[in-house]
């Protein structure tokens, strides 16, 4: 459906667009933490998720899916969040998994990088559990959330 549907490919390529916009609020959020604050890489990706998410609502509720008007915002917000807190628990344990392995690599192969090889390891990480949570998301979202659109 997805690769042969005109609709759904340009839905899918709206909502990786929106999921660039949700990325660099992730990023930035959680480089800003991360780099400006004491708090842990695991509690600055908790917090910069919930920004991104936050975000990615507006966007898909207004560009995304503009013909999913047959649900009420307020159980549409409620299935989003429910999609993203199932995509947070995939996400914080994976981050958590590779963030000690992606430093080490860092480590390894970048250390002459004018980053860090802890703020790079801590990106790697996140990068990873993005896409992965992403694949959720877009697929979870479209058949529960945005289900009114045909």
């Amino acid at each position: 459906m997805l690769l042969t549907n005109k609709n759904e490919r340009r839905r899918f390529l709206r909502f990786l667009a929106v999921g660039v916009i949700g990325a660099v609020i992730d990023f930035g959020t959680f480089n800003l933490l991360t780099n400006v604050t004491t708090i842990l890489p695991v509690v600055a990706s908790v917090i910069s998720f919930s920004a991104a998410v936050t975000s990615n609502f507006l966007w898909n509720r207004y560009w995304t899916y503009p013909d999913s008007r047959t649900k009420h915002v307020g159980h549409q917000v409620a299935q989003f969040f429910i999609i993203n807190i199932i995509g947070l628990l995939i996400r914080t344990p994976l981050f958590a998994l590779l963030e000690p392995r992606m430093i080490d690599l860092a480590k390894k192969y970048a250390s002459q990088a004018p980053l860090s090889s802890t703020s790079i390891g801590h990106n790697l990480s996140l990068a990873a559990a993005v896409g992965v949570v992403l694949l959720w998301n877009f697929f979870a979202n479209r058949y529960w959330t945005y289900s009114d659109v045909s």
